[in-house]
This record gives C-alpha cells, structure tokens and sequence, in this order.
C-alpha cells in the first residue's frame, strides 16, 4: 500500500510539472523581440562571438553551462550578484561563469531598447549562439521570458552533480519535467569545454577503498588522466571534457562515454544504465547515420524543453535594468 502511495505521489509531481512546463511553453515564443526589439538577436549573438575571439575560445562553453545551471528554473536568478546567500554562490554552482558576457549583451540591449529584454532571455539566446559557434545547429529559442525577483542558495538544492550516481541523476531530472533521453543529451553539452582537476580527484584516487579509481575508466586513459591531475597535484589544472574534440559541437562525448573515455563521473554513469546506456548506442551502428535518431535534432528538442522550465511570464518578474541586480 505504501509503494502505491509513493508512486502515486510520484506520478502527481511528474504531471504538475509538466503542466506547468507546458503553459510555460504556451507563453514564449519565437521571435517575442521582432516588433520591440527586432536587433535584440543579433546584438546578443555578436557579443558571444566577440568574447569568445577576443577573450578565451572557452566561452561557448561557459555560455552553455550557464544556461544549464540557470534552467532549473530559467529566470536569470544565478546572475544576481552581491551578499553570499544569493544563488550564484550555491556549492552547486562552482565555477560557473559568463555573468560578464551576459551583462555586455544587457548593456548593448539597454543602449537600444531600454527595458525590453530579459536577462533570462539573454541567456538562453547566448547559450545558442555558443552552441552555433562551435558548429553546432542553429535553432529558434522561444522567448518572453521575465526575470525573477529572487536569488537564494537554496534554489541550487536540486542541481545535478559529477558525482551523483545514476538513479539520483535520473531522479532529479524526472523532478524537473525531464526524461532519461534529456538525461543523456544534455548532458552531451559536455561535448564542448573543460573541467579542473578538483573534479577529477575522487574518481581517480578514492573511488574504490584501498584508493583506487573508477574502474568504467578505460587503463590507457586512466594512466593519461592521473598523469595530468596527480595526487596532492594542482587541482586548478583543466582539462578537456569531450577528449579530442572539446571545440566543437559534436557526438564525440557520446562515443567517448560509449568507450570508457568519459572525463566527469556523472558522464561515466550514463554507461552504467541500461535505459540510459540504450539511448546512448540507439546514436551509432551501421544502420544509424541512416535510420536512427538525429543527435543533433534530439539535442536542440532537449535544449529548448530544458529552457521552459520555471520560467516567469507576464506579471510573474520583471526586466531588470543590468543582469546582476534587481530594478
């Protein structure tokens, strides 16, 4: 009787999630800017590529990653600034950046039409724009997003980790509306990027008792990986999430994962599932260039679905005046 409870709970905060997600949906649209704003694009897609050419080619994936971690609820809330109990400081959110990109593009905006576009919106066009510049597809980003008047750490309480196992992956993406299949194709945004060896440490050390290291890692690998972040070594040191392809846009991550090349633990795990594992393979074999799924086109389904969620219409936020804090 308990079980059925449970799942009957369970069922209940799937389906009002997705209803919510689904109004969301209603309320945003291509080209919200077309009449107020139409330059607001390519204002915004002319500041990423700046900052990516003139500062570090690793801003495509800063952008990407910033995205995510604002689309557990997509309101901009991670870009206020000031005080510690604010969300960016979240443990969740450690080492996330591109605030600066974001408050460039909002100065640009607010030179030419003040007041009209959201920082939340910002955001995600840019998270777009760095998929594109690292040639990946272009897609149309629903917007109309509002900013939200509220910024607490607590709101990072449900962000994934590299070290969350499989079923707590899985369980904190089903809370948000998402599937298995957003599961592993959003986490394929790791397919541009670095990470710090700070990341790595447990993974490669402490994984097993008696100090030993996550045995999904293929040995060539291994030995590659501890090279590059020893023990008690620099764990600022960064290294390339997609090994061999972290400047572009591609389904290399997946293969990667498939092969026990996975540089991040939560990667790693996607291997370990069946369902999960299945959707990885259903990408490759002989038949797939031809009959199966896009990647590409599954990407960019997840990437827009992932960005309906919690967001602010209407009367729900506001327009900030500059990114980091409220008007």
């Amino acid at each position: 009787m308990a079980l059925v409870v449970r799942v009957c709970v369970v069922l209940v905060v799937t389906m009002t999630v997705l209803l919510v997600a689904s109004q969301a949906q209603a309320q945003l649209t291509v080209g919200f800017y077309s009449e107020t704003c139409p330059d607001a694009e390519s204002i915004i897609s002319r500041t990423v590529r700046d900052a990516a050419l003139s500062s570090n080619s690793n801003v495509p994936a800063i952008l990407l990653r910033l995205h995510f971690h604002d689309c557990f609820g997509c309101d901009g809330s991670i870009l206020i600034d000031g005080g510690r109990n604010v969300e960016r400081r979240a443990v969740g959110h450690q080492g996330v950046g591109g605030f600066d990109v974001i408050e460039r593009a909002k100065f640009q905006l607010e030179k030419f039409c003040p007041g009209i576009v959201s920082c939340a919106d910002i955001v995600a066009l840019a998270a777009r724009d760095s998929i594109v510049l690292t040639n990946g597809p272009f897609y149309e980003v629903p917007t109309g997003r509002r900013d939200g008047r509220a910024s607490n750490v607590s709101m990072a309480d449900d962000m994934p980790s590299v070290t969350d196992s499989i079923q707590q992956l899985k369980a904190k993406f089903l809370s948000k509306g998402l599937s298995e299949k957003d599961l592993v194709l959003l986490s394929a945004a790791h397919t541009i990027g670095t990470t710090a060896c700070f990341f790595m440490s447990h993974r490669l050390y402490n994984f097993l008792p008696g100090a030993q290291a996550d045995p999904s890692i293929n040995p060539e690998f291994l030995s590659e990986l501890q090279f590059r972040c020893p023990k008690n070594g620099n764990v600022n040191v960064r290294l390339a999430i997609d090994e061999g392809s972290e400047l572009t846009f591609d389904d290399q991550i997946l293969r990667n994962i498939r092969n026990g090349f996975a540089v991040l633990e939560s990667d790693a795990r996607l291997y370990d599932d069946e369902d999960t594992r299945s959707i990885i393979n259903s990408y490759f074999g002989f038949l797939a260039p031809i009959f199966g799924p896009s990647f590409e086109d599954d990407f960019v389904e997840s990437i827009i679905k992932m960005g309906q969620i919690g967001v602010k219409t209407v009367s729900q936020g506001e327009i900030r005046r500059v990114c980091r804090a409220f008007n």
